[in-house]
């Protein structure tokens, strides 16, 4: 990168640049290339497709909730019991939490300086409306996605807040129709165990707990389409998380408490549960209605799971096609900031909910699980790698931590322990998949393995692909990474965060006051509105 480059500041960029004309759809069809010199403001903000700033704080923090809470923790949770014990569930859960918690705070850091982008019923009766109602909220645009996954998210926090209550209650014996009476730790002792099958169950605990939390990073998807990025993701990743924690490690916790894990009204065996130990634990309470009236919100936590998997694909998507990573067209955006293109898409692979209908469909559909099994941890680990690599370059190019406008709690270390976590979890998994539980001939099982751990491979082919196709076509894509040098740390910037940028040329007074400036001062709080802030950092 030019010196003059680096040197220039917002304002000559916004002097120098022509003026922005907004791509059509022709435009994407015939491969139009973007880059910032043409199609943006200088070097200050990558083209951000235009989608549009519509998503506001409580939009923030409520679509990393809904993407979070939901079937693994409502339904899936109940294979780990089974396998692991109510102890293995708890103790993984808070293991997974802090690596949750240390790679929101490396995503708040890198989204804030780069926010891109009962009778028997057939399942046609329940893929169509929703299928359709997910791809109507598409075509609302990111406000209509936001507003619904405000409401849905509010109706599972509701849920689990008030099954907390209830779970309280029926461990102390206090209802009526429960002949076990007090139960206390009853099922932590024998002849029950809060540990089954010792480290092998352990280890079954760390997928099923990614993947329950697996959508607590929506945040910093959401970040392109945030009002004020710089203020409401530090803000929601920071509240979402302990939220998040707190209902899954105490539901889980209550769980385990009052459902027996050799319970009878488990179905299948470890993943393949198909009852809700949460349903479970009001039946074997003897409460009536109440479970149909939690299936039902199980119902709506899946929709809202759903629907923010939607919007992330979506985006996901835009953001490769406009970065040359897939075909242009699935760059377009319309007037009202939505990628309808890749919409459209992601509806014809939504189709795919319709393999169930077919008699090998539960195959079929084991197999396209096996794909996204694993996809948690390479998601998690991937940021946390994103943000030492981040921290390397930012260093390296002359630049102080104290410009950045949030900083990670635990700072470049807390990615290390990420990213190490996610390793483990990685091996632990690839132990379980060798030598799944209960199986006792020590044999390898090929599909077995294969659906525990076909995601692995898959990324690696598809890596491998890519730099097959960016040697002939993309000959600055041919490194197998891109040294710290030469990493790129201006593009994708908002405007904001180039007015306080610095480096050896800038005047040390001239770099404080432009992180004054765009920070803000930040007054002392009372006693009183420290105990506000703590309150709403849990609810």
């Amino acid at each position: 990168m030019s010196a003059r480059r680096e040197s220039l500041t917002f304002h000559d960029a916004e002097k120098a640049a022509p003026a922005y004309e907004p791509a059509s759809l022709g435009d994407h069809l015939h491969g139009r290339q973007f880059s910032v010199t043409s199609d943006d403001v200088a070097i200050v903000e990558a083209d951000q497709g235009k989608l549009h700033r519509n998503l506001k704080g409580r939009h923030m923090q409520m679509i990393a909730i809904g993407g979070a809470i939901g079937a693994g923790l409502f339904v899936s949770s109940g294979g780990a019991f089974q396998t692991g014990g109510p102890g293995a569930v708890l103790i993984g859960f808070i293991i997974i939490g802090v690596m949750i918690y240390l790679m929101m705070q490396a995503l708040a850091e890198l989204a804030v300086m780069y926010p891109i982008n009962g009778e028997h019923i057939t399942n046609v009766a329940w893929i169509l409306p929703l299928l359709f109602a997910l791809t109507v909220i598409q075509f609302f645009g990111v406000k209509g996605y936001g507003e619904v996954e405000f409401v849905l998210s509010i109706i599972k926090i509701t849920a689990c807040v008030g099954f907390i209550i209830l779970g309280i209650i029926i461990d102390c014996g206090g209802v009526p129709t429960d002949n076990r009476g007090y139960i206390g730790a009853r099922y932590w002792h024998a002849p029950w165990s809060g540990f089954l099958n010792g480290f092998h169950g352990f280890c079954t605990v760390f997928v099923t707990a990614s993947f329950a939390f697996g959508g607590t990073e929506l945040t910093g998807l959401a970040a392109a389409e945030a009002e004020d990025p710089r203020k409401e993701v530090p803000k929601a990743s920071k509240q979402v998380v302990w939220r998040i924690c707190i209902f899954y490690i105490v539901n889980l916790f209550l769980i385990g408490l009052i459902v027996p894990a050799d319970s009878p009204l488990y179905k299948g065996e470890g993943s393949t549960s198909r009852h809700s130990p949460f349903v479970i634990a009001i039946q074997l309470a003897g409460i009536k209605v109440l479970p149909s009236i939690f299936n039902a919100v199980i119902l709506i936590s899946v929709m809202s799971v759903a629907n923010s998997c939607t919007f992330a694909s979506t985006r996901t998507f835009q953001a490769l096609a406009q970065h040359g990573m897939g075909p242009k067209i699935f760059a377009y955006v319309d007037k009202k900031g939505r990628p309808l293109v890749v919409t459209l898409l992601q509806l014809l692979f939504g189709c795919l909910a319709f393999v169930n209908l077919a008699p090998s469909g539960g195959n079929i559909f084991n197999w396209l699980l096996a794909l996204s099994g694993l996809s948690s941890f390479f998601i998690f680990g991937s940021i946390a790698v994103a943000h030492i690599r981040f921290r390397l370059a930012w260093t390296h190019q002359g630049h102080s931590v104290d410009e950045l406008p949030f900083k990670a709690a635990f700072g470049v270390w807390g990615s290390y322990v990420c990213a190490v976590m996610n390793f483990l979890c990685l091996a632990a998994q690839f132990y379980v998949a060798l030598y799944p539980v209960g199986d006792p001939s020590g044999y390898l099982d090929p599909t077995t393995f294969f659906q525990a751990y076909l995601a692995g491979p898959f990324l690696i082919i598809l890596y491998i692909g890519w730099k097959a196709y960016s040697w002939f076509a993309r000959p600055e894509e041919r490194p197998l990474y891109i040294p710290i040098k030469n990493i790129d740390i201006y593009t994708g910037m908002r405007e904001g965060q180039m007015n306080m940028i610095s480096g050896p040329h800038i005047d040390a007074d001239q770099r404080r006051a432009s992180i004054v400036e765009l920070q803000g001062e930040k007054p002392k709080k009372t006693p009183m509105q420290i105990g506000k802030s703590i309150v709403q950092a849990i609810f």
